[in-house]
């Protein structure tokens, strides 16, 4: 069994009716665990999104997943 690792994003997204719900289904689809998650709105219509999790999968495979969705901006 692998090991648990802790990781933190910043997402910044545009704020549209359901692109937080479907960031975060992202990551429950990948197997991720949120441990951490603050939300911020911003100027024109944009949020930035904070998550600490845990996952045992790679990196990666979330990241590129999270960044294809067409409301997130970027993703570190």
């Amino acid at each position: 069994m692998n090991q648990l690792a802790t990781h933190q994003f910043t997402i910044k997204a545009n704020d549209k009716l359901g692109s937080l719900e479907r960031i975060l289904r992202v990551v429950r689809h990948r197997g991720a665990h949120i441990q951490q998650m603050q939300m911020q709105s911003i100027d024109n219509h944009l949020f930035i999104l904070n998550l600490t999790l845990t996952t045992e999968r790679t990196l990666s495979s979330l990241q590129s997943q999270i960044g294809k969705l067409e409301d997130v901006i970027a993703i570190e």
